[in-house]
């Protein structure tokens, strides 16, 4: 079957993968039988389009409350996990488990029985093999990720196969196997950008991108650095611009940057939606208008921006925290395009205000603490507007904007951060990568010899330019884990300083000894156990033979 709308099949039907095997499970009597299907193109594009419909999509944003950009204010289990405070029970730690592992269950049934079809195009069976093996890899590189070592399973498993209660494969083996699928999904992709009823399927684009950021989180910087190179080389990718600085980067993650609207040569791989089809709630869980904004930033965020000199806010003196107002001055354009500022539109609905001085409740002037049922609450007196369609706030689940998950923004900053790690960059190198992303917003460039005349350690500043590009995006986690920075998690979790807001001064309000609110204080990484998840403990009641990570 040929796709009209990609994104609209991810609601259909009987999936017949939902018939393969669960890692330990009996097949159910009542599904589609593989000897019934796989018999044409149109079964095959089916096929695939389930298993992309198994893509986090908002879950993507979720993941960000494992880190420290972020905080859910209440229970969260990601947040849980961030903070280090979870037991082997947890069940994240299992869904995650079992989530990924039925992706590539699914993806393992499609990849025995594909050859089996007829297609109407020569090549199609090839292809739409290479997007599934693709997604396989997407599925593992979570699971490595996570876990370390994990089984690696290829093929379809019978329940009582000796692999199912078998040992886990070492984690050089599977990145092995990752990377080499990823070559061979490449050469059988196609390489132009994805249009039409195609829109949102992966190509050869998307397969290196995400061969390069793998590379780069398992330190292979020299295979990261050619992917991504790769990926620059192909010419068809482009940092997104509506030819404003001061709101580009902010429009890329609105309405207005979905790749159905052909303006977009930005984003490598998203999760789509479509108004009244498939839709999320990011819009307001990030500005629920009567309670805890579900996503909130966080003053260690709110510092990593560097000042509109280049220097970072302890060096610059352009960087004042006299005022609320006055931290948002003269920063980083993106800090402004990412975070609501006084003067702000949003969806929020009154704000810290008393009623009766609220006259225009659109209007963001300055953060409300306290829940009475009227407004959009802060625990750090921070609130975010990347990702945010005001007019979305007081419906649940209208949001069709594009969930982001591999942009040429983070090619760019692989290709840099590959080539500082190797001990090769240039301020060529600088220029054709991280100097776009600031040439978008209007920020001053990157400069190798103003980074050494003010003594800035260019690691860092690669690493800060990662983190504030890519907030809210579900990397910070992992790229603090894999950048061995693990302490980070176990600061306390800081938003404005109480002096700016009476309310906070003598109150039940926790405020740490630097004079800022604390929103959570309770947070701990042990090294090397936090480093990695625990395998879970249902998983290791049905299969001992897993074994268990340090520290668990």
């Amino acid at each position: 079957m040929r796709r009209r709308t990609f994104f609209i099949l991810i609601t259909s039907s009987l999936f017949i993968l939902s018939a393969c095997k669960d890692y330990l499970d009996r097949v159910p009597l009542d599904a589609i039988a593989d000897e019934t299907f796989w018999k044409n193109q149109e079964q095959l594009e089916m096929a695939a389009t389930a298993i992309y419909s198994r893509v986090k999509a908002k879950n993507t944003v979720d993941m960000e409350n494992m880190g420290e950009n972020t905080m859910w204010p209440t229970t969260n289990q990601y947040k849980d996990i961030g903070s280090g405070v979870f037991p082997v029970t947890q069940p994240t730690v299992d869904g995650e488990w079992r989530n990924m592992y039925r992706d590539v269950r699914e993806c393992n049934t499609f990849l025995a029985n594909y050859h089996t079809a007829t297609e109407n195009e020569p090549g199609a069976k090839e292809r739409l093999a290479a997007e599934v093996r693709v997604l396989r890899v997407l599925a593992y590189s979570f699971l490595v990720s996570f876990y370390g070592d994990v089984p690696l399973v290829t093929v379809p498993l019978e329940p009582d196969d000796e692999q199912v209660y078998g040992p886990r494969n070492p984690r050089e083996e599977v990145v092995d196997f990752m990377l080499s699928e990823l070559d061979l999904a490449v050469d059988q992709l196609p390489a132009s950008i994805p249009t039409g009823e195609n829109l949102g399927r992966i190509n050869k684009g998307a397969a290196l991108a995400l061969k390069a950021r793998i590379a780069l989180a398992e330190k292979r910087y020299d295979v990261a650095e050619q992917a991504a190179k790769e990926v620059m080389d192909m010419g068809i990718y482009r940092l997104y611009s509506n030819g404003n600085p001061e709101t580009s980067y902010w429009e890329l993650f609105t309405d207005a940057g979905k790749l159905a609207n052909g303006r977009n040569q930005e984003t490598i791989l998203a999760r789509l939606h479509k108004i009244d089809i498939i839709m999320h709630n990011l819009s307001r869980e990030i500005q629920v208008p009567d309670q805890f904004a579900r996503f909130v930033p966080t003053k260690s965020l709110i510092d990593s921006y560097l000042c509109a000199d280049g220097l970072p806010i302890d060096q610059s003196p352009l960087y004042s925290d006299a005022s609320y107002e006055d931290v948002f001055k003269n920063r980083d354009p993106r800090l402004t395009q990412t975070v609501v500022v006084p003067g702000d539109q949003w969806g929020g609905n009154y704000d810290g205000r008393p009623v009766s001085e609220n006259p225009d409740p659109s209007i963001f002037v300055r953060p409300k603490f306290s829940q009475d049922g009227r407004g959009s609450v802060t625990t750090t007196g921070y609130y975010y507007k990347k990702y945010v369609d005001p007019g979305a706030v007081p419906t649940y689940n209208r949001d069709d904007n594009d969930i982001h998950l591999i942009r040429y923004a983070e090619v760019l900053l692989t290709y840099a951060e590959a080539r500082m790690e190797q001990g090769k960059l240039t301020q060529d190198d600088l220029d054709i990568s991280i100097n776009l992303l600031r040439q978008r917003v209007g920020m001053v460039p990157m400069n190798l010899n103003f980074l050494a005349q003010h003594h800035m350690d260019v690691r860092t500043e690669i690493r800060r330019e990662r983190r504030i590009e890519l907030v809210l995006e579900g990397q910070r986690y992992f790229d603090v884990r894999r950048w061995r920075e693990g302490e980070k998690l176990a600061q306390p979790i800081e938003g404005v300083k109480a002096s700016w807001f009476p309310e906070l001064e003598g109150s039940t309000f926790r405020i740490g000894p630097d004079g800022y609110l604390q929103a959570q204080w309770n947070r701990r990484f042990e090294d090397p156990k936090n480093y990695l998840w625990p395998v879970p403990q249902p998983q290791l009641d049905r299969n001992p033979n897993l074994g268990q990570n340090p520290g668990w």
